[in-house]
C-alpha cells in the first residue's frame, strides 16, 4: 500500500513534465508570472511617492510607510512560498501546505499588530519641495498612484486631463478622473488573481470534501449528493452576485464567497467519478481493512491519486472568476475604492465618444488572462489523457 501511494508524487510530476511541452502553456506561464509579479509589488512598480530618497545626509523609505495591511500581508506570503519552493527543505506537499498556512496567519498577526492604520495620502505633497529638492531619489517605474488624480496638473504645467491618450507622459494614457491607466492596470492584477485563486480555492474544498464522501458511500449518499449538486448547479452566479451587491453592498471577500460556494459543483463531479473508480482499488481496500479513520482513506490515499482532473478543472475556474468580477465592474456594481480591469473597460464609451485606450488595455488584459488559463487547462488535460496527446501529435 505504501509503494503505490508513494507514486503519486511522480505521476503528478510527469503530468507537469508533460503539460510543459506545449509553446502555448509556455507562453500562458510567463504571463501568469507576469500578472503575480505585478499583484505582488504593485506599490513599488507603480506608486507618486519615492522608493527611497537621500535628503542631507539621511536615507528614507517613504513607501514604506504607506503600505497597507494588503500589501504586508501579499509580500510576507510571497516570499514563504519562494522559500518553500526554492529552499531543498524536507517537506512533503501537506507539511509544505501547512508551514505556509501557518506563515500566513503569522503575516496577518504581523500586519494588524505593527502596521499602522490607513493614512489619507494627499499625493500633492509628494510633489511638493519636500519631497523634489533633495540629494537623490529613486521613483518607482510608473511614478503614479492608482488613485493619484494629480488635481494639481494645470498649476504645474502638467499636461494630463481626464481621459487623455497615451503619450511619454502617460504610455497608456488616463482614466476618466485622471489617474494614469497603467498604474490602475497594475493594481488591477491584484483584483483579478485574488479573486480568481481565493474563490476558486473555496470551491474546490467544498467540491472535494463533498464529491469525496458521495464517492466513497455511493448509494443513498451519491443519490442525495447528486441531487444537491444539481441545486447548486441550477443558481446563475451572476444574478446571486447582483442580488448580494445591491442588498449587502460591494465588498470583493462577499464576490469571493458566493463564486466560492455557488461553483463547487463541477469539481464535486469530478472527485465522485474519481472515487468511484478508486474504492474497489486493492491499496484503498488495504486501507479500510488496516482500521485507518475515515479521513486518511478519503483525502491521504485516495485524493492524491483521483486529483489530476482537479488541475483541469481548476484552471478554467480561476478563468471563469475573473470573468465574473469584470462583468460585475463592466456593470459598474465591482468595487469603488479599487481598480478593476472591468471597471476601466466600462470607460471605454463615454460621452458618446468612444476611447480606444480604455478598451484595449483592459480588455487585453482580461483576454489574455482568461486566454493563458484556458491555455494551461487545456495542456494539463492532454497530458493527464495519453491518447488525446498522442491523437494531437499524429495530426500536426
Amino acid at each position: 500500500m505504501t509503494d503505490v501511494v508513494a507514486t503519486r508524487d511522480p505521476y503528478l510530476r510527469r503530468i507537469w513534465e508533460r503539460t510543459l511541452q506545449g509553446t502555448g502553456v509556455k507562453f500562458a506561464l510567463v504571463w501568469v508570472g507576469l500578472l503575480v509579479f505585478a499583484a505582488v509589488f504593485a506599490p513599488f512598480l507603480a506608486n507618486s511617492m519615492p522608493l527611497i530618497m537621500s535628503k542631507n545626509g539621511q536615507i528614507s523609505m517613504p513607501v514604506l510607510h504607506y503600505l497597507s495591511r494588503e500589501d504586508v500581508v501579499v509580500l510576507i506570503a510571497f516570499v514563504a512560498l519562494i522559500v518553500l519552493w526554492v529552499l531543498p527543505l524536507r517537506l512533503n506537499w501537506r507539511r509544505g501546505l501547512a508551514v505556509f498556512f501557518l506563515v500566513i496567519v503569522a503575516g496577518v498577526i504581523i500586519a494588524n499588530q505593527y502596521v499602522n492604520p490607513p493614512k489619507l495620502i494627499i499625493y500633492e505633497d509628494f510633489r511638493s519641495p519636500a519631497y523634489n529638492q533633495v540629494d537623490w531619489k529613486l521613483m518607482p517605474p510608473i511614478p503614479y498612484a492608482p488613485t493619484d488624480y494629480m488635481r494639481d496638473a494645470r498649476e504645474r504645467g502638467l499636461q494630463t486631463a481626464p481621459l487623455s491618450e497615451p503619450s511619454l507622459q502617460h504610455w497608456m494614457g488616463t482614466e476618466e478622473n485622471g489617474a494614469e491607466v497603467f498604474s490602475r492596470m497594475i493594481h488591477a492584477s491584484r483584483i483579478a488573481l485574488s479573486i480568481g485563486i481565493i474563490a476558486t480555492s473555496i470551491s474546490m474544498v467544498i467540491g472535494v470534501i463533498i464529491g469525496g464522501i458521495m464517492g466513497y458511500f455511493s448509494g443513498v449518499v451519491d443519490m442525495m449528493g447528486m441531487r444537491l449538486v444539481e441545486i447548486f448547479e441550477a443558481i446563475p452566479t451572476l444574478f446571486l452576485l447582483l442580488t448580494f451587491v445591491a442588498f449587502f453592498g460591494r465588498s470583493l471577500y462577499m464576490m469571493m464567497v458566493i463564486i466560492g460556494v455557488t461553483s463547487w459543483s463541477g469539481y464535486a463531479r469530478y472527485i465522485r467519478a474519481e472515487f468511484l473508480k478508486l474504492r474497489k482499488q486493492d491499496y484503498v481496500q488495504a486501507a479500510i481493512a488496516s482500521g485507518l479513520p475515515l479521513r486518511s482513506i478519503l483525502f491521504r490515499h485516495m485524493l492524491p491519486n483521483g486529483v489530476a482532473p482537479l488541475l483541469v478543472a481548476a484552471s478554467f475556474g480561476v478563468a471563469s472568476a475573473i470573468l465574473a468580477e469584470a462583468t460585475l465592474s463592466f456593470l459598474g456594481l465591482g468595487l469603488v475604492d479599487a481598480p478593476s480591469w472591468g471597471q476601466m473597460l466600462d470607460q471605454a464609451v463615454k460621452s458618446g465618444t468612444f476611447n480606444w485606450w480604455m478598451a484595449v488595455f483592459p480588455g487585453g488584459a482580461i483576454f489574455m488572462t482568461v486566454f493563458a488559463y484556458t491555455l494551461i487547462g487545456e495542456a494539463f488535460r492532454d497530458a493527464i489523457d495519453p491518447k488525446t496527446a498522442y491523437r494531437v501529435k499524429r495530426s500536426a
